[in-house]
């Protein structure tokens, strides 16, 4: 669509060059001004590692956008929940392709300073992969799981890698250790959005033992396509832009050996240096012809939009688990898809649903670790409209009757006010106060909160 995309000619550099140019477009969590915006190709972005490399294309923006993320697949920010969990219930299995059946993929040196990856403050730790597909087998288990790392370039052919605790990569990793060996990793950069989209459900819409392939097969209607790579023994991606082949080692290395920072987070924070972390040695790195690299600048809608939506088709599947009359379940960039959701609710049909409502809300807070405020609207009111949502708050709700406070439950340490230094009633950091707001009209006085309905003139 027009303006969805805008091409910039002029050659930038990898580092601060690409994150500067695109703050104005990033929105929200990033710092104003700023506001969500195009797409953004750079066509010529130099590396900022290696004398002379050459320089390639740079995707960033790309999922900028709720309406752009979800017309990439074909449908609207309100459908694709739905259609994640339809995916999750039917998963179409990914097929090996070889040969003349397989895309070209040039074999590179394995040097990740020859790549235009993109370092986007001055206190970063240095350049980071920060839409890095992740692909392994477990071991012990054989199941593959893809998933997003931040990565950050700690030498020519090697990246750290943080792991969030708990997560699929971290058993195959510690699987791996068990046996002595490495585990190889293919690594991917640039996929469709099917893929992408996947690889970002959470664990609770995408449970261990389900193939996150097979669900991006069901959601973009075609088997993904898988192949061999060429330097270790693992699977990759067959269409991928760029695959970074290599082995996740048990080494451990500080991610910021100069200082206390990282990389910009997605809820808006500069992110804190970890002082140990696991390293992947790589091995190989194969490229399409022309291959543009996909990133996303840590605070903004982009990363927030991704994680939103699988968010989204979770709390929305285990509502529907529990009976709920929940009518559209919308996780707001501004809580990085996650912390902020808002749950829209159908109509009530007796006082009974007053009650109702609130416990289910409140039961979205308990079971999702995440999930930090959580804010109930009726059918009238549109989820996906700040105005619409403050007006709600506004008039729809009074703070002595329809504010729910949870005091000290497990949160996510990476928002800053989860720690007892800013609020002593927590136990421990990563610990936080959860509340939700009621903006539903009491079912006895509904007629109180009747909106106008504009009649077009007949003719």
């Amino acid at each position: 669509m027009p303006g969805e995309l805008v091409r910039e000619w002029e050659e930038v550099p990898a580092r601060f060059g690409v994150s500067a140019r695109y703050a104005k477009w990033a929105g929200t969590p990033a710092p104003p001004p700023t506001g969500p915006g195009p797409a953004v190709l750079f066509e010529r972005v130099t590396p900022s590692g290696a004398d002379g490399a050459a320089a390639r294309a740079v995707l960033i923006g790309l999922y900028g956008t709720r309406r752009r993320a979800a017309a990439l697949l074909g449908t609207t920010p309100a459908e694709l929940p739905p259609r994640l969990l339809d995916a999750v219930a039917a998963p179409v299995a990914p097929v090996r392709v070889q040969g003349d059946r397989a895309p070209v993929r040039t074999l590179l040196a394995p040097d990740l300073t020859a790549l235009p990856v993109p370092v986007l403050t001055d206190e970063d730790a240095g350049p980071y992969l920060t839409l890095g597909a992740v692909l392994a087998t477990d071991p012990d288990t054989g199941v593959r799981n893809l998933s997003i790392h931040r990565m950050c370039v700690q030498g020519p052919d090697l990246l750290s890698l943080w792991m969030v605790p708990g997560r699929d990569l971290e058993g195959a990793h510690q699987a791996a250790r068990r046996r002595g060996v490495p585990l190889p990793v293919a690594i991917h950069l640039g996929l469709g959005p099917a893929v992408l989209l996947s690889s970002c459900c959470p664990a609770s819409l995408v449970p261990p033992g389900v193939d996150e392939l097979a669900v991006a097969g069901a959601l973009g209607g075609a088997p993904v396509e898988l192949t061999s790579c060429r330097t270790v023994e693992a699977e990759c991606i067959a269409n991928a832009e760029y695959v970074i082949e290599g082995e996740l080692l048990p080494d451990l290395v500080p991610e910021n050996p100069q200082g206390p920072c990282a990389t910009p987070e997605f809820l808006g924070y500069q992110g804190r240096a970890h002082p140990a972390l696991p390293t992947i040695r790589v091995t190989g790195i194969t490229a399409r012809e022309g291959a543009i690299l996909q990133t996303v600048s840590g605070p903004g809608h982009e990363q927030s939009v991704l994680l939103g939506f699988g968010m989204e088709a979770a709390v929305l599947g285990r509502l529907r688990q529990l009976g709920a009359s929940v009518k559209a379940v919308h996780c707001h960039t501004a809580g990085g898809g996650q912390l902020m959701v808002v749950l829209q609710w159908r109509a009530k049909r007796s006082d009974a649903d007053d009650e109702a409502v609130r416990k289910a809300a409140e039961s979205v807070l308990e079971e999702f670790r995440m999930a930090k405020l959580v804010v109930s609207v009726d059918e009238d009111v549109d989820p996906e409209s700040d105005a619409d949502l403050w007006w709600a708050m506004a008039t729809r709700l009074q703070a002595d009757r329809d504010v729910a406070v949870l005091p000290d439950r497990e949160g996510f340490p990476l928002d800053p006010t989860q720690s007892p230094a800013y609020s002593p009633s927590l136990s421990a950091d990563g610990r936080t106060a959860k509340a939700h707001f009621d903006c539903t009209v009491p079912h006895a006085l509904r007629a109180r909160f009747h909106r106008p309905h504009f009649t077009e003139p007949r003719t």
